[in-house]
């Protein structure tokens, strides 16, 4: 069977539809760049680098006179590793505690959503809390209090996550399946929650 892989952009453009998502553009020129508040986030799109930061392919851009030299960093990357691009994804920087959000196709359960400690601690952590697609409001709050270092969430950096936004951007990931009965996986790390929203800053989907 063949599958279908939607890289970050395309997975974005589908999600976008059903739960917030940090404002972007992909581009192939930086004449084209059109978001202009710094710090701004870039990355390499491709089919190639799924796991874009193995290979150095996410660099934040801090002012206006780094862009052009950090744009064509990640060209030069992308051109060292032979990758064809998609284009250079240019994004708002989210700043808040990191999240992931998956949904896996379980032989046995059918489609199941997970929650966990996100970014560079996911593995570390293995934190993680799982239930049965579709969730409800209280599923997604017993998700959330499953999980260890759930008091950094309710005091991410000395201010509350935005808890309920979580839930309800947590019950319509969960119902993306009964949408797309093709979704084999969906990552989304991470899911960027501050005291005000919670935002994908990152996601891959695929599709059987």
């Amino acid at each position: 069977m063949t599958k279908k892989i939607y890289t970050e952009y395309k997975a974005e453009e589908l999600l976008k539809k059903y739960v917030p998502i940090a404002k972007n553009q992909l581009v192939n020129d930086i004449k084209q760049i059109k978001l202009k508040k710094y710090p701004l986030v870039l990355k390499i799109i491709s089919q190639q680098a799924l796991h874009k930061t193995d290979i150095g392919g996410v660099i934040v851009v801090n002012s206006k006179d780094e862009l052009e030299k950090k744009f064509n960093k990640l060209i030069q990357i992308s051109k060292k590793n032979k990758i064809k691009l998609e284009g250079i994804l240019v994004q708002e920087f989210i700043d808040g505690y990191q999240l992931i959000v998956g949904i896996k196709k379980d032989p046995v359960f059918n489609h199941v959503i997970l929650l966990g400690a996100g970014g560079i601690y996911t593995k570390i952590l293995k934190d993680i809390s799982i239930r049965a697609c579709p969730i409800t409001v209280e599923d997604a709050n017993s998700m959330i209090e499953d999980l260890k270092t759930k008091d950094i969430l309710y005091c991410a950096r000395g201010e509350k996550a935005n808890i309920s936004k979580l839930k309800r951007v947590l019950v319509n990931i969960s119902k993306l399946p009964s949408k797309y009965k093709n979704i084999e996986e969906l990552d989304i790390n991470p899911l960027i929650v501050n005291k005000n929203t919670v935002l994908v800053v990152d996601a891959r989907i695929i599709f059987g």
